[in-house]
């Protein structure tokens, strides 16, 4: 596993519209989830995936590649090769990677989730995310304003 390439093989989308939905609802799950105590870790896990997800959305966007990997630190590096405003998430985006495994595992010794972390945890996913969705958006209008400025005969 340690040579493991960065890029995708599996049969995931290749349209980084579905990654931006699929964001959009895990965190529509963590807003929900986040309501019941019972549900924190699960929420906190949603909020990692949601910008894992967006992320991914935002480097196929702008490499064509669809990259493997959870680490949303190692994800922001490779955005910030796009858009250095990305180096603003480098310390959330750390926070956010423990709530990918040790949500969803037994441990020995339980993280305790509480409101407050999960409140952050989901308002930082959120900010994200609205930046992510941002940037996505400007890259958009800027491919369509290239393609009106082009001539005629290169459409």
């Amino acid at each position: 596993m340690g040579n493991r390439s960065r890029m995708h093989n599996g049969k995931d989308s290749r349209r980084y519209y579905d990654w931006l939905e699929h964001s959009s609802q895990d965190l529509i799950a963590a807003k929900i989830l986040s309501e019941d105590d019972r549900c924190y870790r699960l929420a906190a896990f949603h909020c990692q995936q949601a910008i894992e997800k967006a992320l991914k959305a935002y480097i196929l966007l702008k490499s064509d590649v669809l990259v493997d990997g959870h680490n949303l630190t190692w994800l922001c590096r490779q955005a910030k090769k796009y858009d250095r405003g990305f180096h603003q998430w480098f310390d959330e985006s750390a926070d956010l990677n423990q709530c990918y495994i040790e949500t969803r595992y037994p441990a020995d010794i339980e993280r305790e989730y509480t409101y407050k972390m999960v409140k952050n945890f989901y308002r930082m996913a959120k900010e994200m995310y609205q930046y992510i969705f941002t940037e996505i958006d400007k890259e958009f209008d800027r491919r369509e304003k290239a393609e009106e400025d082009a001539p005629f005969y290169a459409r």
